[in-house]
């Protein structure tokens, strides 16, 4: 306008605005004193969200029939992935703790020449959050109930999810040859939550199943297929591809590993991609059984490696011009630093205490887990404790892989304490927690992490003994002998004794809890073995270990308890 700073303050103090050279104001404010030098103005229309993804809007010419991605939701223990090992014939349940599935996976299967996509989500109550986004990204919903068991809490739990999805709901009742089953009173039971079997005149699909016995699976991919019929499933093939990251974890070897269920269009190697936070090229691409692919079509689930970070579970992938995925990266990136929230020092010990002095109104907590899924449910349930009208629960920062220094950093600046499932502390991870007086927790049981915390929080948790590492040691050498398995070792720094407690790390996960069988200098027998020098152990109930391990060494210390805390007691 030719004008001064000082001219249009002016004008705006003789309108009663008070205001600086450096602050906003409306678009009405604006153009009233535009006009007052005689200028008209005109709003621009609003700048397009620089962390959204374009659009694709598909001509229905183009849209080609897709396989159905089916979700198998239930009760934890009711069947689901006994189910669907008969389905696909594998086994996943060998490699889970406790045999409870606490991952999604993605598998592809092939009934009557057609294909069908099953997700397998946890039945374990603490994974709320991943059966919902299940739900969301699936077709048709499987509901597992078990026939000697009946509807469950986490049965009518899948159902509000599926319900709240709007998907389709078929229920498989399993275990129809145990002894105790009884579909007629599971089939009633699920009549309260407006699911009504057709043979009752309602128009619910409900198929009885053994997954021991091998009795009905075959009715149930075919039921399967009728709905997806039913449905005209269908999807644009010859596009940028769009589709959701199922699952994601950092592996050691393979860099980035996500889960993507592709949705439309076709994902290609080569391809740009930006999914949540990260962004990257895919640089290669397998298929459930391991396979390389070239391509993937709608409705196929593959794991996609070359994202430069770990993205979340759940996010949108979606293939894009290399500038642009970057950029809108790095756009998400900085409004995610922006709203990160940054709050003394805390430990579940002494939480109670700092309540109940006033001192504490928000349990700041860091989340480390070994993948994406786990770190979701584990924040998704401590956010569900915020019903302590005391203490509000505030997750500042959560990630997959080892607790390393910098999450210790973030602890320290934002009094928060960190919780590590199926991870463990790097070396300057730990020396930074002892600096620094942080609490590292590390579990492998997911409602241990949950009780700790709510016991802390009514001020219940009684402290008697607490972890301290000892030693660790390298494992350079797998020596098999007649009688024993030895892990050559060399013990990188502290000490490590024939009575110590050990648990086995590998990439930083812990895949062993245990004891020393035998602990060797050469051919003696020695009680310790301090840093710098070599040994050769043999673990208790244990030979699976590998080169490159790591063998951490530790004792459970008792914690003297003062008169004073006795007569509280």
């Amino acid at each position: 306008m030719s004008c001064t700073a000082v001219e249009v303050i002016k004008k705006l103090l003789l309108m009663g605005v008070m205001a600086t050279i450096n602050q906003e104001i409306d678009f009405d404010t604006a153009a009233l004193v535009a006009s007052e030098f005689g200028v008209n103005a005109e709003e621009l229309p609003p700048e397009v969200d620089p962390t959204l993804i374009p659009e694709i809007v598909d001509d229905p010419s183009t849209l080609k029939p897709r396989p159905p991605v089916v979700t198998v939701m239930g009760h934890v223990d009711h069947g689901k992935t006994s189910l669907l090992d008969v389905i696909r014939k594998a086994h996943v349940t060998s490699t889970e703790a406790g045999g409870i599935t606490q991952h999604i996976g993605a598998y592809q299967v092939i009934c009557n020449d057609k294909k069908i996509v099953f997700l397998d989500t946890p039945g374990h109550e603490a994974f709320t959050a991943m059966r919902a986004r299940g739900a969301q990204v699936t077709d048709i919903a499987i509901l597992v109930v078990a026939a000697d068991d009946g509807v469950m809490p986490q049965t009518v739990e899948a159902i509000n999810h599926a319900k709240a999805a709007g998907v389709p709901i078929i229920v498989a009742i399993n275990k129809i040859d145990k002894p105790g089953a009884n579909p007629m009173r599971v089939k009633q039971e699920l009549m309260e939550h407006e699911l009504v079997t057709r043979e009752f005149g309602g128009n619910t699909t409900m198929v009885e199943v053994s997954a021991k016995k091998n009795i009905g699976i075959n009715d149930l991919l075919e039921e399967i297929l009728f709905e997806a019929e039913v449905q005209e499933l269908k999807a644009n093939p010859n596009r940028e591809a769009r589709g959701v990251i199922i699952e994601a974890k950092l592996d050691r070897g393979r860099g980035v590993v996500a889960t993507v269920l592709v949705q439309s269009g076709t994902l290609r190697i080569g391809d740009s991609i930006v999914a949540g936070t990260t962004y990257g090229k895919v640089r290669a691409m397998m298929n459930e059984r391991g396979d390389n692919v070239k391509k993937a079509t709608p409705s196929v689930p593959v794991e996609v490696l070359g994202l430069n970070d770990v993205p979340e579970a759940g996010d949108i992938l979606a293939a894009l011009d290399e500038k642009l995925a970057k950029s809108i990266a790095e756009h998400r990136i900085e409004r995610k630093r922006n709203e990160l929230i940054k709050s003394k020092k805390v430990s579940l010990d002494d939480l109670f205490n700092q309540i109940q002095a006033g001192s504490l109104k928000d349990l700041n907590i860091v989340i480390k887990a070994d993948v994406q899924g786990s770190v979701e449910a584990l924040s998704s349930s401590l956010l569900a404790l915020n019903k302590n009208d005391e203490v509000r629960v505030n997750i500042v920062h959560s990630g997959v892989g080892a607790v390393n220094e910098s999450d210790v950093m973030l602890a320290s600046s934002s009094n928060a304490l960190i919780l590590a499932f199926n991870v463990r502390p790097d070396n300057n991870a730990r020396k930074s927690a002892v600096t620094e007086n942080i609490d590292i927790r590390t579990y492998r049981v997911i409602y241990d992490a949950l009780d700790d915390v709510r016991a802390a929080m009514s001020g219940l948790l009684a402290p008697k003994f607490k972890e301290v590492v000892q030693g660790r040691v390298e494992i350079r050498k797998v020596m098999k002998f007649s009688k024993a398995l030895v892990a050559g070792s060399y013990v990188l720094e502290g000490k490590i004794f024939n009575n110590s407690k050990i648990r086995i790390l590998r990439d930083n996960v812990e895949v062993f809890d245990g004891e020393i069988d035998s602990l060797r200098r050469f051919k003696d027998e020695v009680k310790e073995v301090a840093a710098g020098y070599e040994c050769g152990i043999s673990i208790v109930d244990y030979r699976d270990f590998r080169e490159g391990d790591i063998i951490e060494a530790y004792k459970m210390q008792e914690i003297e308890t003062s008169i004073e805390d006795v007569n509280k007691e």
